[in-house]
């Protein structure tokens, strides 16, 4: 009896050893390193550049700074924004959006004058009527013309049109040189270091701007919306 047990002893030590081993780990189905997972270990790269942090980068980390990004002009960019500062470990609480609506630039412009004389005759007509002009930048399409007027509304630059026709300028347009457009800036009045690192080299096309210290106004603001926001 003493002898099967011996035997019986034997056999478990040898199996388990064969286990831990990894021998028998296609046969049970149960990894002999599944706890300690070694290839984890062995897969590091450059483990012995890993040291830890002085207390003067600790603190560094852990200072807090004022960001400021923008113009970002839009709000399809500013949710782009947004989603990279989300990605980058920026919460929506920590960023303050300050936005103004930039005005659009409408003009009141000429034909197309691509005959050198009648262009001429143009000039011609509008220095004897006094009236000023400049040549027409920034539509390709449309070009040459000349420009007769400049205006932060369409309807003030229709308006000045139909004025003119009826002083005997005919062929006459309304064209838009710039859309009117939300520009927003956004304002982290509490990054830490660790944040600010990763946003300052940051490579997100969303983030193209560009971070740097907030200005005076851009901090007012925004310790003001802090405090507001701390009081309610």
């Amino acid at each position: 009896m003493m002898r099967v047990l011996v035997i019986v002893l034997l056999a478990i030590n040898a199996v388990f050893f064969a286990w831990s081993r990894g021998w028998l780990d296609t046969v049970t189905g149960l990894p002999a390193e599944s706890g300690r997972e070694p290839h984890r270990l062995a897969a590091q790269q450059n483990p012995e550049r890993i040291q830890p942090l002085g207390a003067s980068s600790v603190a560094a980390l852990a200072q807090k700074s004022c960001l400021e990004l923008g113009p970002i002009d839009g709000d399809a960019a500013l949710a782009a924004t947004q989603a990279a500062l989300k990605a980058a470990g920026a919460h929506a609480s920590d960023v303050q959006v300050q936005s103004s609506e930039q005005p659009g630039v409408w003009v009141v412009a000429t034909i197309k004058l691509a005959d050198a004389d009648f262009r001429a005759r143009k000039e011609e007509t509008y220095r004897r009527m006094r009236l000023n002009f400049e040549p027409l930048e920034g539509l390709p399409a449309e070009q040459p013309a000349f420009v007769l007027g400049r205006y932060p509304s369409q309807q003030e630059a229709t308006a000045e049109a139909a004025a003119l026709d009826r002083r005997g300028l005919k062929g006459l347009r309304v064209l838009t040189l710039k859309e009117p457009v939300t520009r927003h800036r956004l304002v982290l009045s509490q990054a830490d270091g660790l944040l600010a690192t990763k946003l300052k080299s940051s490579k997100d096309p969303a983030l193209a701007a560009g971070f740097k210290a907030c200005s005076a106004p851009s901090a007012a603001s925004a310790a003001s919306a802090a405090g507001s926001a701390a009081s309610s």
